[in-house]
């Protein structure tokens, strides 16, 4: 059982790493021509941004995406499964 959790820990990190890395890319393009739309039509007069309520969006958006450390204690939990997969995560996003 344990050579299981290693070696599925490695594959399955590297797999979640490579991928995120991946969107990662595709959602930051997406969000640069977003944001490089807007300013465009914000400067040529078209729409009016209200970029206080902007910011504050955001910062919310960052604030709920940072309460996810429940998950952390299951992840110590399962070590063995952890630290491959912390490894196999860490080799995916190099590779990505």
């Amino acid at each position: 059982p344990l050579v299981f959790q290693l070696g599925a820990g490695g594959v399955a990190g590297f797999v979640v790493g490579y991928a995120l890395k991946k969107l990662a890319k595709i959602v930051a393009f997406i969000a640069g021509l977003f944001f490089i739309i807007l300013l465009y039509l914000g400067y040529t007069g078209i729409i009016n941004v209200n970029y206080d309520k902007f910011i504050a969006a955001i910062e919310g958006l960052m604030h709920s995406v940072g309460g996810a450390s429940s998950w952390i204690t299951a992840v110590i939990a399962a070590l063995p499964f952890a630290a491959t997969f912390a490894v196999g995560f860490a080799v995916g996003l190099k590779k990505g």
